[in-house]
């Protein structure tokens, strides 16, 4: 994640001063989360304040106060005693997130084909054919970027862009999930095949069709947590517990 100047890591021999202590802890909360939840800080992993602080040359203060914001939303785990640590991802919570999702993205998809402009379908087509070039590429986080759009343009299609937003509030963990389906082979291709038939529905003005392609799109997701727990078993932990949050 680019962070706006304010934030920048601190450079050799001085630090940047934050306009005010709120606004740095909301800078690194936001930093702190893209990192986690793209899988660049890997669950397990400790978090060490004085560490970010000197990174991004502010006080310990705005960095604890992102991390309990992040602690709130279970991405990290605070244990007295013991340290601070990128949460890992709850098996348990996955399916239930995945069902949700899956309810109101069919109505997305749905809405979509009743609603869609064709400049919209054209739109939708465009970002199929940039996962694909990411896809050569090997560029997996483009291709992730792409995907969010895919989805976000089609809740914008559908007339409701404020689904997309709700939907991203509650997938959290099932995104960091996602990243460690990327690499598993025929999995991008697979989203691109799957990704087509729901445009095609779209653009077919074929609600119930769109519907059912989305549905088992992101079935899926589903049908591979056991495959991918077993790759990364390190990442994964069994039981929903709520971190243990130092006051």
């Amino acid at each position: 994640m680019s962070l706006p100047r304010l934030l920048q890591p601190a450079p050799a021999g001085g630090g940047v001063r934050p306009a005010r202590a709120e606004t740095a802890a909301k800078l690194l909360y936001r930093a702190l989360k893209a990192e986690i939840v793209s899988m660049r800080r890997k669950p397990g992993e400790p978090i060490v304040e004085r560490e970010i602080a000197a990174r991004y040359g502010v006080s310990r203060t705005p960095v604890r106060e992102a991390i309990l914001r992040l602690a709130d939303e279970a991405l990290v785990d605070i244990f007295p005693q013991s340290g601070t640590f990128v949460a890992k991802i709850p098996l348990a919570a996955l399916p239930e997130t995945i069902l949700v999702r899956g309810a109101l993205e069919q109505l997305t998809a749905k809405l979509a084909a009743q609603a869609a402009t064709d400049e919209q379908v054209t739109e939708l087509y465009e970002l199929i054919e940039r996962q694909r070039r990411m896809q050569k590429a090997g560029n997996r986080d483009r291709f992730h970027e792409a995907d969010e759009a895919f989805h976000a343009s089609i809740a914008q299609a559908a007339g409701h862009p404020g689904i997309w937003i709700l939907i991203q509030q509650v997938k959290i963990q099932v995104d960091r999930y996602r990243r460690l389906t990327l690499p598993v082979p025929g999995r991008m291709a697979r989203v691109l095949q799957e990704h087509a038939a729901i445009v095609r529905a779209i653009e077919a003005r074929d609600p119930p069709r769109a519907a059912a392609a989305m549905a088992a799109h992101l079935e899926g997701l589903s049908a591979s947590i056991a495959d991918v727990r077993d790759l990364n078993p390190d990442y994964f932990v069994d039981d929903a517990r709520q971190p243990v949050v130092a006051k």
